[in-house]
């Protein structure tokens, strides 16, 4: 009998303690669970505002469709712009609407000597003519003026396949060289680097025609590769300015 009662008190004894470490088990499963869902949340609110940051700083990575940076900072360094808008119509200003915008491409007018307006009007009267299709978001002059002749948000014929995705600017030139001038360079740049301001773009999103198509255009940036690179140097030192 005394046999039999210090094995049931032993087996009492032993479930206590199975009891005791299961509850301590328990209490550590949820202590566990507890912790695993703090770091969860945490991770959570650090995800939402690494997207919140990025959706502020960085728009264009969030969409395929057109849009544009605003803010005073872009207003503040908008050059002046004559905005002479071509007639819609099928050979200058087709009315089709653009995607993101993913690049800037440069041209010059191949017309030494002309001015901005002067290209303008031979773009509009291609509506009369029907020539060709042929355009361009902009025209920088020979004094530095800038005329827009198509918005943005619209496509130019000017850069072939990528008319849709691309803003184009024809650069006028005052000889068959294709050198341009000190007002007109000047204007480039800023134009340039404004745009790459507004579509969210760093300085290597600029392109000549000759980067789509192979064609020499525009021709001093084309046979002077140093000069090109000069180019794009400037505006993104110009882009750095604008930002600061």
């Amino acid at each position: 009998m005394k046999e039999k009662k210090k094995k049931k008190t032993k087996q009492i004894k032993t479930q206590g303690k199975t009891t005791k470490d299961r509850k301590e088990k328990k209490e550590k499963n949820k202590k566990k669970l507890r912790r695993n869902i703090y770091i969860g949340i945490a991770i959570l609110t650090v995800l939402l505002a690494v997207i919140v940051l990025i959706k502020v700083f960085k728009p264009s990575w969030f969409t395929d469709k057109y849009f544009e940076v605003t803010g005073e900072k872009i207003e503040a360094v908008e050059p002046d712009i004559d905005v002479e808008l071509l007639t819609v119509n099928p050979y200058s200003r087709p009315g089709t609407p653009t995607e993101k915008i993913t690049g800037i491409v440069v041209h010059y007018t191949a017309n030494p000597g002309a001015t901005a307006i002067d290209n303008r009007n031979y773009f509009e009267s291609l509506k009369d003519g029907h020539d060709t299709q042929v355009s361009s978001n902009f025209i920088v002059g020979l004094e530095g003026e800038i005329v827009q002749c198509v918005p943005t948000w619209e496509m130019a014929y000017a850069s072939n396949n990528r008319n849709i995705d691309t803003v184009s600017i024809e650069c006028c030139h005052p000889d068959e060289t294709g050198v341009f001038n000190e007002k007109t360079y000047k204007s480039m740049v800023q134009l340039c680097a404004w745009l790459c301001m507004k579509f969210d773009l760093k300085e290597d999103a600029v392109i000549r025609h000759f980067d789509v198509t192979g064609k020499n255009c525009p021709k001093y940036f084309v046979e002077d590769e140093e000069a090109w690179q000069k180019f794009r140097q400037d505006i993104g030192e110009t882009l750095k300015a604008f930002k600061s």
